[in-house]
């Protein structure tokens, strides 16, 4: 039995103490006053009225707390779990040394397959397993909570060391239940700090990178990244690298491709895979865009007039007006011709309000800013924009280039080159690492090429030496 269950049935248990003690003192006074002192009892009204609201005040009563036990309740209805609330309230009295969060990926495929009493039953399964596997390994006083969805919050009040290889025997042996196929990610956090509620949140953003980054960090560490990761905003420490893109008719290279880091003086060099989390969860998404933009207008006019630069922004970002009149005016007042700007987009999913969205793009068209769209042909989304919007450049997929040598890849790629060509787009092929690649792409018509087998990339003081 799950610890919030044990602790779920004590506190009922001493509710309806609670409730009875004061019901069973009414009834006794009650009783009392009416066939202890009055040996004869009459039916009378106001016997009948002292009996009514004896009646009401005792059913009324108990009604009212059975409604507060459930309103209090410490579980997790479904998974019989600690709530989110009841859970963080447990952390302050439990002061964990480890933190772990678990995830199912795939609860939204899930969701549209099964009934909801199947992912009921699912998440219900999984907490338990989970409990069951910590406490075989010397872990029983875990808290599990549900957060909402399916992501678990467990809390351990040892550091133990084979808290990863634990979660990782989980993940592998509860990958199908109830012939369900399950898709997990987890992240450990040791070395708690004070602020449980921030660790909690710093789970989230382990998650979102995880299959890149250490599962276990320390979250002194994280809280010295988060602190880096500002300060190198506000001072606007990025660190660039540039990919050539060659051009295929010419042999040029006239177009980079933006690579962006932060530069501390901490930590060294931070990823965007470690401090974009970080910026969008701190709501500076539109802060850090703004001022990559500003430094990117800064070191064009260094280059060629034909170079350009191309970099990926935000959609949150374009899709806001004040972001919109902070990007035109600094454009305005660079008197750079605006096609040396391009913007990428990458988005797996079409936005919701697709229409709008595409407006929003239209006015960076109109102002001579030129839209990629990255990762083209990887989903539906991709294809749903080009229906609705003429893209200046497409980006395929990574798939298209690598798997090259696979005839059905191949004759995708080739319907593709052709679709973008008759709608006068602009075409790229990265990932180019072979002669015969570029070979057989350039054959097909491609306009432009990046990867190892063209040009390696250049740090931003090396690209500035190269053109003065």
């Amino acid at each position: 039995m799950l610890l919030s269950e044990l602790e779920e049935r004590e506190r009922r248990f001493k509710l309806a103490l609670r409730a009875g003690v004061p019901i069973v003192l009414l009834v006794s006074l009650v009783f009392y006053s009416t066939f202890i002192r009055n040996e004869n009892l009459t039916l009378d009204l106001e016997t009948a009225i002292l009996f009514g609201s004896l009646v009401f005040i005792t059913v009324y009563f108990i009604y009212f707390l059975m409604e507060l036990s459930v309103k209090e309740s410490l579980i997790d209805q479904t998974t019989q779990g600690f709530n989110q609330r009841a859970f963080v309230q447990k952390l302050k009295e439990y002061r964990p040394k480890t933190l772990a969060l678990l995830v199912v990926n795939n609860l939204a495929t899930i969701n549209e397959n099964y009934s909801a009493q199947n992912v009921d039953s699912l998440l219900f399964k999984i907490i338990h397993a989970l409990d069951a596997e910590l406490t075989a390994n010397g872990m029983k006083k875990a808290l599990i909570a549900r957060r909402y969805g399916a992501e678990f919050l467990i809390a351990i009040d040892t550091e133990n060391p084979k808290i990863e290889s634990v979660f990782k025997a989980f993940v592998n042996k509860y990958r199908t239940i109830d012939d369900i196929d399950i898709d997990y990610a987890f992240a450990i956090i040791t070395n708690i700090g004070d602020d449980l509620e921030q660790d909690i949140v710093r789970l989230k953003d382990i998650i979102n990178v995880q299959h890149r980054t250490n599962v276990v960090q320390d979250s002194k560490t994280l809280s010295q990244t988060e602190s880096a990761v500002l300060r190198a905003l506000q001072q606007k420490h990025f660190s660039l690298l540039f990919r050539p893109l060659q051009n295929t008719r010419t042999g040029n290279i006239d177009i980079y491709e933006v690579s962006v880091k932060l530069r501390s003086d901490t930590i060294g060099e931070i990823l965007p895979k470690v401090f974009l989390p970080i910026i969008n969860r701190l709501g500076e998404g539109r802060t850090y865009d703004i001022a990559l933009f500003e430094y990117i207008l800064k070191l064009l006019p260094l280059m060629e007039h034909h170079v350009c630069f191309s970099f990926n922004l935000s959609p949150f970002s374009l899709r806001d007006r004040h972001f919109q009149e902070q990007f035109f005016k600094l454009l305005d007042e660079s008197k750079l011709d605006p096609s040396r700007i391009i913007i990428e987009l990458y988005e797996r999913k079409t936005h919701h309000d697709l229409s709008g969205y595409l407006e929003t793009l239209k006015r960076f068209r109109a102002k001579g800013v030129r839209i990629a769209i990255d990762n083209f042909g990887s989903s539906n989304a991709s294809m749903e924009y080009m229906k609705h919007f003429h893209f200046d450049i497409v980006q395929f997929d990574r798939d298209y280039v690598t798997k090259l040598n696979d005839s059905k890849t191949e004759a995708m790629l080739r319907s593709l080159v052709q679709m973008a060509n008759e709608l006068n787009i602009i075409t790229v092929a990265k990932w180019v690492d072979k002669p015969e690649q570029k070979a057989k792409l350039t054959k097909m018509g491609i306009h432009y090429l990046q990867g190892f087998g063209i040009a390696k990339a250049l740090k931003e003081d090396v690209l500035i030496q190269k053109y003065n």
